[in-house]
């Protein structure tokens, strides 16, 4: 006797319609039209341009400050994204922000993630947008009420449908008048840029889940991957914006690729954008000690080493005395930067702070080199 399949829960025929048709008319349409008319380069110019403007209004926009509010923004800024992010396609600001938070409260929760990982690239990355999988998430923006004081958020809400026709067909349209180039115009900064513009998107609930490193925590799917990173305007260091979510920044290192970061750092320059959050840095450096000693344990257990005992011992001994100096090494670091910021006299106060502070360092420097020489013997 055969098992009856589960119900579907009913498609949502809009979303389909929209993807499927954008799609095609990009696949098809902008290698004929490349083949036959060509594209002018002012047109390539164009496409580059909106589609960034469209990454720039999820990540910086949507994502950052609305979502995780984690800077404020002056009401051009925050108008310009209104508009990018309906240009798009991608639902009204409160509505993304009110699954996204979802997401962050319930990740990986099958039943309550929107978006979840668990249940495969193909539902985390387009899927779940196709049926009714959770109606309710139409209507309950209980979660988002902050954003509700907001008068740009309420506007764009409440005109999303026109801000979507008037620049997913106007910007384009107009562009092609301009240029001399409609149908080259519509194909490439309509179609093509939409396309783009929302895979991009859709791999940061999808790749950057699944494929990458897990450096500051493993009790999620979330993944740092630098690759990821550079097609998603500096989201894919993932693993750290799910550990840290209200700090603007996805990546810390200097060398990370986070275009969104630097985007804000010079709004904030321009006086456009404030109150910039920040993760503290003793904060980040315990959350990687913890994730490394039990990425080491569990590897022990894996192993099954004749003096796994004693490996376990010393690693514990370790990690807590690398957890004490690093305790020890932030106090004194943050009182030797209060210390210039008050741009103190050479005195015997500082010289004595600075002496100390560089003794922690190297301290601190030396415990870690003993803790990744450990490390490495139950790699």
């Amino acid at each position: 006797m055969n098992t009856p399949r589960p119900e579907q829960p009913p498609i949502i025929w809009l979303n389909v319609l929209v993807f499927a048709l954008t799609f095609a008319i990009a696949a098809i349409g902008v290698p004929w039209y490349a083949v036959t008319e060509g594209f002018q380069t002012s047109t390539l110019v164009a496409a580059i341009l909106a589609t960034a403007f469209c990454g720039f209004s999820i990540t910086a926009g949507y994502h950052r400050l609305w979502s995780h509010r984690a800077y404020e923004a002056h009401p051009l800024v925050r108008g310009l994204f209104a508009i990018g992010g309906a240009f798009a396609l991608q639902n009204s600001i409160l509505h993304w922000s009110s699954d996204h938070r979802v997401h962050h409260q319930h990740v990986d929760d099958n039943d309550r993630d929107p978006y979840s990982a668990k249940r495969g690239f193909w539902y985390a990355h387009i899927g779940w947008m196709l049926r009714e999988y959770q109606a309710s998430r139409y209507h309950d923006y209980r979660n988002v009420r902050d954003l509700q004081r907001d008068p740009i958020v309420v506007w764009q809400h409440r005109h999303y449908l026109k801000l979507v026709l008037l620049t997913n067909f106007g910007i384009p349209a107009l562009f092609g008048v301009l240029s001399g180039d409609l149908l080259g115009s519509l194909l490439l900064v309509g179609f093509l840029r939409l396309v783009v513009s929302h895979h991009v998107t859709f791999f940061i609930n999808s790749l950057a889940h699944m494929w990458g490193r897990q450096p500051y925590s493993d009790e999620n799917t979330a993944k740092d991957n630098a690759l990821v990173a550079l097609l998603t305007y500096g989201e894919g260091y993932h693993n750290y914006h799910h550990a840290f979510q209200f700090d603007y920044r996805n990546a810390i290192r200097w060398w990370q690729f986070d275009p969104t970061k630097w985007m804000i750092r010079s709004m904030k320059a321009l006086g456009l954008a404030w109150n910039l959050k920040t993760c503290p840095e003793e904060r980040v450096a315990r959350a990687v000690l913890k994730q490394q000693m039990k990425t080491a344990r569990q590897r022990l257990e894996h192993k099954r080493l004749p003096n796994a005992e004693e490996l376990l011992q010393r690693l514990q001994q370790e990690y807590e005395q690398l957890l004490q100096r690093l305790q020890d090494y932030y106090e004194v670091k943050k009182a030797w930067i209060e210390a210039k910021r008050e741009r103190w006299n050479e005195s015997v106060e500082r010289s004595a702070l600075s002496q100390r502070y560089r003794q922690m360092k190297a301290s601190f420097r030396e415990q870690q080199r003993a803790w990744q020489q450990l490390r490495l013997q139950v790699a």
